[in-house]
């Protein structure tokens, strides 16, 4: 290889097998190697690739920041460069691979240990002995407790600049069911355009996945399917991005036909494009000569039935709007006014819902709990029975195809005679979650209906702090766990329908 090498002017790199047999033969240019697309190796605890990488190095350097990025993103049982002298003999070699230890155990020492001898001849170091007693560490550290290896672990990845990134993510990936293995922040820099962030923090990704046996990575933003499949390339790991992280948790959740249908059309509108950009990859390597024909017919196949799915699904919820319209067209002609409870997910409706109706309503301490809407009966003291219905929770950027796909169920607060706005009046964040709420009854044209603001949650905070925030939103306070303030708020619920009257 070095003889090689200094003949060509450029470094030669070989992938070996552990059985010493080469997979890959490498030509770079005198600085550096590309090395060929070897596939995806998902997360695992203690996998590694099963490939060391040798290659030349002409120019007396050390191992690179490639090479070292390459040890890591592809999982390399090692990576090791051996000078080419001028002579086109090998001189020094250095080796290097992950070390295993959770990241605060290496503190700011290199994830990595280097070994180097002065040639070839002289290197001490036993490759087979040191791989199994590596895997057998790496086992060891990110190894799982058994209540744990049935749910999915996932990193949390905070690039936002916003202040709330970081609680939202975290709360919505404990709603989705999902593990925490380690959240790590990147917010501040700019977003790379084709991986999200550079080299660097793929490396420092990839090796924390490693050493937390994390299978997927979870953003708190929106990705691009390119950028997601990028990703994917380069970590070995599942890409999340916020928008399917909600959307999976709606179909944890959705439990009657209608939830369902709408939950479905909206994953499918969502993943349609994407299934185009993975297609395009599998394309190139069915397509030209010999691949022409059935490959690219079986991925348009796929493309024509989610197109004709969400048609199907966009006519199916049409059909059950229109029933639902004609049940709230009786409602109407029977006189009965209707209170819509609505606000920011997790701010207690279901559990307003529960206490004013005496009703058993599912409730946890989590997002999204109630997808489907549900109506209960409430009778005023002096105006008699009014209808009061729970809908789903708004969230800050909900995501459009989400919304077009609820849209038939939130259109029914169009027929609400006042709308219940609950806020968790302990939030800390409490006006930009009021804001939220407001911009998708703005999009929703719902802005003309009259709202009681509920500050939710009154016994989690001060009476002075309660008073202020009810003069300043003109909001009544309750707690609709502990039942207190409730007649307060059935009061003025029923003045504000009879003013309006």
């Amino acid at each position: 290889m070095a003889t090689v090498s200094r003949e060509l002017g450029r470094q030669v790199g070989v992938l070996l097998s552990r059985e010493g047999n080469i997979s890959h033969v490498i030509l770079g240019d005198a600085t550096h190697l590309e090395l060929p697309d070897i596939g995806r190796l998902r997360g695992g605890a203690g996998r590694f690739r099963g490939l060391r990488l040798v290659h030349t190095h002409l120019r007396g350097e050390s191992l690179t920041q490639d090479d070292l990025n390459d040890l890591v993103l592809l999982r390399l049982d090692l990576v090791a460069a051996i000078q080419a002298d001028s002579d086109g003999n090998p001189g020094k070699i250095e080796l290097a691979h992950i070390l295993p230890g959770q990241e605060e155990d290496l503190q700011d020492k290199e994830p990595f240990r280097k070994v180097e001898a002065r040639d070839i001849y002289q290197l001490r170091f036993n490759f087979e002995e040191e791989i199994e007693a590596l895997e057998s560490e790496f086992s060891r550290v990110t190894g799982r407790r058994p209540e744990e290896t049935q749910k999915e672990r996932a990193l949390i990845l905070i690039v936002s600049r916003a202040k709330t990134a970081r609680v939202e993510i975290t709360e919505l990936v404990r709603a989705a069911g999902v593990d925490i293995a380690e959240i790590l922040q990147f917010s501040g820099g700019r977003i790379h355009p084709r991986t999200i962030v550079g080299q660097g923090r793929l490396q420092r990704i990839a090796l924390t996945a490693m050493r937390s046996s994390a299978d997927a990575a979870i953003f708190d933003i929106d990705l691009k399917p390119a950028q997601a499949r990028a990703f994917e390339d380069s970590t070995g790991l599942k890409a999340v991005d916020r928008t399917q992280l909600i959307l999976d948790i709606f179909a944890q959740r959705a439990s009657s036909r209608d939830g369902k249908l709408q939950v479905e059309l909206a994953q499918l509108k969502y993943s349609l494009p994407r299934l185009t950009e993975k297609d395009a990859g599998l394309s190139r390597l069915v397509g030209g000569i010999g691949g022409r024909g059935p490959g690219e017919t079986v991925l348009e196949i796929g493309r024509r039935r989610a197109r004709d799915r969400i048609r199907n699904l966009e006519k199916e919820i049409d059909r059950l709007s229109r029933q639902r319209s004609v049940r709230r067209q009786r409602r109407i002609r029977q006189g009965l006014p209707v209170l819509s409870i609505i606000g920011y997910t997790n701010a207690g409706k279901s559990t307003l819902l529960n206490a004013l109706t005496e009703s058993r309503i599912d409730t946890e301490d989590q997002m999204f709990v109630t997808l489907d809407t549900t109506s209960r009966r409430l009778r005023f003291p002096r105006h008699g029975d009014v209808i009061i219905t729970d809908t789903v929770g708004f969230i800050n950027d909900l995501p459009p195809d989400l919304v077009a796909a609820f849209r038939a169920t939130l259109e029914e607060l169009a027929d609400a005679d006042l709308l219940l706005h609950v806020v968790d009046a302990s939030e800390s964040n409490l006006e930009r979650k009021i804001e939220a709420v407001n911009r998708v009854l703005a999009d929703l044209d719902l802005r003309s209906i009259p709202r009681l603001l509920v500050m939710n949650k009154a016994d989690r905070v001060s009476s002075s702090v309660i008073t202020g925030l009810c003069r300043r939103y003109n909001a009544v306070a309750a707690s609709a766990l502990k039942r207190e303030g409730l007649d307060r708020l059935i009061k003025r619920a029923e003045s504000i329908i009879k003013e309006n009257k």
